[in-house]
């Protein structure tokens, strides 16, 4: 029988507490360590490119080849998420590009570390759309994007600790070393299977309403005490949408329903667009720097330094998405980061000062980091949760078609229009999507995710 209030009111009502800042803190980590696997290969791809010989196509083809599998996990992890739960495929997702990464570090050829990077590429891109979805059905409305914002924080801090690594490790032990101690985090899974809850609201959706009032049960109790309360306040009316258990394609036709149809194509370009942009350049920033005649050491450093910008930059956007809104948040962030990946490209071409590169990249940083914050705090308010894992998964699997796309393209641009391409083509991109969220996005500050899906 359908529940007194439904999992929305009994959650929204909730104070904020230690108990949800530690279900933050382990979804964030495993974001965290996921963000390090996938950044690694922007400070080792000069190395690797080096001891196999690889052309820059050829380079460029092993640095998409994690993104294909991101493609294949994201839409599948969805699918799997809204049929079967969020918390299974999340654990697995991370024994998946635990293993993988192991098994990149054992690549005896090119050939072999493509195909371990696109078997990490799908764990990394199981885990992503299930973080955001988890993490957006636990936390209350009135600080839900802020959350899902500073989790998102947690990627720029994983590049950072990426090129930290790459930069004392590197010159001693090689790239294979950094991927074998990248293997090692996928323990982590232990923390989830304990510490972390089913999506009550996923329960009662898939038509468990006795599952969903006792993982209730559990989180109100620790949210009690973890505040020291002996009571709660009255759940405040929400909007109740249909519970029932749905085939498994349907979450995906409900993407193209009437009341979804116009923000899923919305939400497909600006993941497209923008991860295209993104990763045809800072996929190439370490190894253009080479290519600028920086030392592998350098490159890295500098790589490193004009990422430190993007701790800022999610924490303006954590808070620029609570205080503004969604949407002026996410074209401020495109349009800026354009214009910035413009005159870093500039600066490059025309050898402007050491200074003056440094500057343009942490400006750019700044922007593109602020992006992703926002990216990932949009997402996955624009669907109802018979559909949010699912909707959440395909714009990611359609941002890692973009991802897959820009460091080839990018390396099939370089020896012909040069760096200044390599530059225009980001800024194009971000540009690009920054006007289809102003034409066609929608605000979804301070509402329930119940209220969004009507």
């Amino acid at each position: 029988m359908p529940l007194r209030h439904s999992a929305a009111e009994r959650l929204e009502r909730l104070p904020l507490s230690p108990y949800h800042r530690l279900i933050f803190v382990i979804i964030a980590l495993a974001f965290f360590f996921d963000s390090m696997d996938l950044a690694m290969m922007t400070f080792l791809l000069g190395s690797i490119k080096a001891e196999f010989g690889l052309s820059s196509a050829q380079a460029g083809l092993l640095a998409s080849s994690s993104f294909f599998g991101m493609v294949l996990g994201a839409a599948l992890s969805g699918l799997l998420a809204d049929r079967y739960g969020r918390k299974p495929v999340f654990q697995w997702s991370i024994v998946l590009w635990g293993l993988a990464s192991y098994l990149c570090s054992t690549a005896a050829d090119v050939q072999h570390l493509t195909l371990y990077r696109v078997l990490l590429g799908i764990g990394m891109g199981m885990e992503f759309p299930i973080a955001q979805s988890l993490l957006s059905e636990m936390i209350p409305a009135s600080r839900r994007g802020r959350y899902i914002a500073l989790m998102d924080g947690f990627w720029p801090l994983g590049f950072i600790a990426a090129g930290c690594l790459s930069y004392f490790i590197l010159p001693l032990g090689g790239w294979r070393s950094l991927f074998l101690l990248l293997a090692f985090p996928a323990v982590f899974v232990l923390a989830i299977r304990f510490l972390v809850p089913e999506s009550p609201r996923w329960l009662e959706q898939a038509g468990m309403p006795e599952k969903a009032d006792r993982a209730l049960a559990r989180i109100e109790a620790r949210v009690m005490r973890s505040l020291g309360l002996s009571s709660l306040p009255e759940p405040r009316p929400v909007p109740r949408l249909e519970g029932r258990r749905k085939g498994f394609f349907s979450a995906f036709a409900e993407l193209w329903t009437p009341t979804y149809r116009r923000r899923t194509l919305t939400v497909w370009s600006l993941w497209f667009f923008a991860l295209l942009g993104f990763y045809g350049l800072t996929s190439w920033l370490s190894a253009l720097l080479q290519q600028s005649g920086f030392a592998v050491t350098q490159s890295v450093y500098y790589t490193v330094l004009i990422s430190l910008a993007g701790i800022p930059g999610f924490l303006c956007a954590a808070w620029l998405v609570e205080r503004w809104g969604r949407k002026p948040s996410c074209i401020l962030m495109l349009i800026g980061g354009g214009l910035m990946a413009s005159a870093y490209g500039q600066t490059a071409v025309f050898g402007g000062s050491l200074a003056l590169l440094i500057g343009c990249g942490l400006a750019m940083q700044f922007f593109l980091f602020g992006m992703w914050a926002v990216l990932y705090t949009y997402t996955p308010e624009l669907y109802p949760t018979s559909a949010r894992a699912t909707g959440s998964g395909f714009a990611s699997a359609v941002g890692r078609v973009g991802s897959l796309l820009g460091p080839t393209i990018s390396g099939l641009i370089l020896p012909v229009a040069g760096q200044g391409g390599v530059f225009s083509l980001g800024a194009l991109c971000f540009l690009l999507a920054a006007a289809v969220v102003w034409g066609f996005g929608i605000e979804t500050r301070g509402r329930t995710l119940e209220e969004l899906a009507g």
